[in-house]
């Protein structure tokens, strides 16, 4: 019963996420003058949610000392704001699937600053194909050619790129420093810290504010993001990570954008393209020469499991 409680919310956690990016896309139409201030608000909203559920869930709600507020300081830097507002900002001149097949490449990413600065892991020569792999279906994905950075969709895959390594980065900061904060606690602090760093950086760029219009589709996709995809799709990933580990909930990263590009096909008219599929294999291709082992391991496991 547990197996196909696992794959139930692992489905449903793909779902909840590959869809995130269609309603990114359709709430930034009327947020287009100020895209950080739309990932900014959506956290303002999610921030909230997560500290009260923070209050209620564990122990410690509150960072002590400086090792802990470091890790919150990385990742409401790194992981909510550098992340999501890359992100926003590239959703304007992409599609909800090209953006969720990059951010598919952060397992990847994750892998190879792993590798640098975490002691007594090193990239094989297989795992450096790997690597390299999962940056060349970004490649494949942004389609370069002569003055290609000044096309928007090419510019687009670019900022979504460099959300996915602030994501990567800020993933592996956080096992450096190591510090034994509740998982919760840190996400909810790094939810509120992060909508505040955005909200300066709105202002520090100039967005124009006052120029957005508040409309249905803005409130509703606002609404889905911060308590389906944030509140609700972190509790179902704390809880998988827990049963899973973090090599089988990494695979979420693959199954999302088949989410992802159906919802925008369907209520945004974006097409699937051939490029975007060869993209995510050979992102997926890297994933799995460079988690080959683990993989192998955990597929064993899994059909002893399933014969029991």
């Amino acid at each position: 019963m547990s197996t196909y409680r696992n794959l139930g919310l692992f489905v449903a956690l793909a779902a909840v996420w590959g869809t995130a990016f269609v309603a990114i896309k359709a709430g930034l139409d009327p947020f287009a003058p100020a895209p950080v201030l739309f990932a900014a608000v959506r956290y303002d909203i999610a921030g909230v949610v997560m500290l009260v559920y923070a209050a209620v869930a564990v122990d410690r709600w509150i960072p002590r000392g400086r090792r802990e507020w470091a890790l919150v300081g990385v990742g409401g830097t790194l992981m909510i704001a550098g992340y999501h507002a890359f992100l926003f900002v590239g959703e304007q001149h992409t599609t909800s699937a090209a953006a969720s097949i990059v951010v598919s490449l952060s397992p990847v990413l994750t892998t190879g600053f792993a590798r640098a600065l975490l002691p007594g892991q090193r990239l094989t020569s297989t795992g450096v194909a790997g690597l390299f792999l999962g940056l060349a279906g970004v490649i494949i994905l942004s389609n370069p050619r002569p003055g290609s950075l000044a096309d928007p969709a090419s510019s687009g895959v670019l900022l979504v790129f460099l959300a996915a390594l602030s994501f990567a980065l800020g993933t592996v900061l956080t096992k450096v420093i190591d510090a034994p904060l509740p998982i919760e606690t840190m996400e909810a602090w790094s939810m509120v810290l992060g909508a505040a760093v955005m909200h300066l950086a709105s202002v520090a760029i100039g967005e124009n504010a006052s120029a957005v219009t508040v409309t249905p589709t803005a409130v509703i996709a606002l609404a889905y993001l911060s308590l389906v995809a944030s509140a609700v799709g972190f509790l179902i990933y704390f809880d998988l990570l827990a049963r899973l580990g973090p090599i089988e909930i990494n695979l979420v990263s693959y199954v999302a954008p088949v989410f992802a590009a159906v919802t925008g096909w369907a209520f945004l008219g974006e097409t699937i393209t051939a490029t975007s599929v060869a993209g995510l294999l050979t992102i997926f291709l890297g994933f799995w020469l460079l988690k080959r082992e683990r993989l192998g391991r955990e597929l064993t496991r899994l059909r002893g499991s399933l014969r029991n």
